[in-house]
């Protein structure tokens, strides 16, 4: 039976499964992580891993005995997957069951952006209220919503929105036929036409596509929305559209250099902002943690596993 490096900690009851099936080995714990891995190294058969922590190639070449890296996520930038596939091993994710989490949370940061929670709390905590005034916040309902990845988050991000009477268009590689909402080919064209960008493409590949020129499309009365990937951002960018008050506000929970925040962003009240948790809730994370036990099961058996990305 294989052993399995555990690369950050999981939830509590995955944590307790996985000891259960099988000897887990807790890298994050180590300060000699060399010398912890001369020790292990022969007996690991698979690793569990973050989507945004992942695995590089070095440590792969560390565990030859490695045959699957079970990503407790659906992000895969982080894992070099043609390396993963040049040595026969499989990179599995958590698809499907994360998509409610992050439509919800999408939402949840744009009614907190444009109605101004996170101030109305501080407002209430710090006893300002009947001493000064707030000003008046934006309205959510009615919306035009533009969608960047009309994927299963894209999707449930669009029904969400249109429940509040929202205007949907979204752009993404190439238009669907079973979606009915307005398709742009040009992200600053959608950005232009929208009042929110939502953000909710995999897009492993891109970088930056939201710069200086879509955010002066999107506009000062416009908000901006990341539960994508951070790098989709060129962040010094958006500082400053911030900052200049050249976009009304932004609720970001993905960041370029995770967990380093642009400190700049702290200062000011036109952006809510959170720690990459879209998916951390005991019901989601639970759900994913079924499918890296099914994940890790299916490779020590020999068989592709049902979420692998990789042959």
């Amino acid at each position: 039976m294989f052993d399995v490096l555990l690369i950050n900690p999981v939830l509590p009851s995955l944590d307790k499964a996985l000891s259960a099936r099988y000897t887990v080995h807790r890298y994050y714990e180590h300060a000699d992580k060399a010398g912890f891995l001369r020790e292990v190294a022969p007996c690991i058969g698979g690793v569990v891993t973050g989507g945004a922590t992942g695995i590089g190639n070095a440590l792969m070449d560390e565990l030859p005995a490695l045959r699957i890296v079970a990503i407790n996520g659906i992000g895969t930038d982080a894992v070099d997957l043609a390396y993963a596939r040049a040595r026969g091993i499989h990179v599995s994710t958590t698809p499907g069951v994360l998509t409610d989490d992050v439509a919800d949370l999408a939402i949840g940061l744009l009614i907190s952006a444009c109605r101004g929670l996170c101030i109305g709390d501080s407002y209430v905590r710090d006893g300002e209220w009947g001493k000064s005034a707030l000003p008046l916040a934006r309205k959510f309902s009615g919306m035009k919503v533009g969608i960047v990845g009309m994927g299963r988050v894209g999707r449930a991000i669009a029904q969400r929105a249109a429940a509040f009477g929202c205007p949907i268009a979204y752009t993404d590689l190439r238009e669907f036929a079973d979606v009915r909402y307005r398709f742009f080919a040009e992200l600053r064209e959608l950005a232009r036409d929208s009042d929110a960008l939502i953000l909710a493409a995999s897009a492993d590949d891109a970088e930056g596509i939201v710069d200086a020129a879509v955010l002066d499309a999107l506009g000062p009365d416009g908000f901006l929305i990341n539960v994508a990937r951070g790098k989709l951002v060129n962040e010094a960018d958006l500082v400053r559209a911030l900052e200049e008050k050249r976009i009304a506000g932004a609720g970001l929970d993905v960041f370029v250099d995770e967990p380093n925040v642009p400190a700049r962003l702290y200062a000011l009240k036109n952006v809510v902002l959170q720690p990459h948790r879209a998916s951390a809730t005991v019901q989601t994370r639970t759900a994913m943690g079924e499918i890296v036990l099914e994940s890790l099961a299916s490779s020590f058996a020999g068989e592709r596993p049902e979420t692998s990305v990789t042959p």
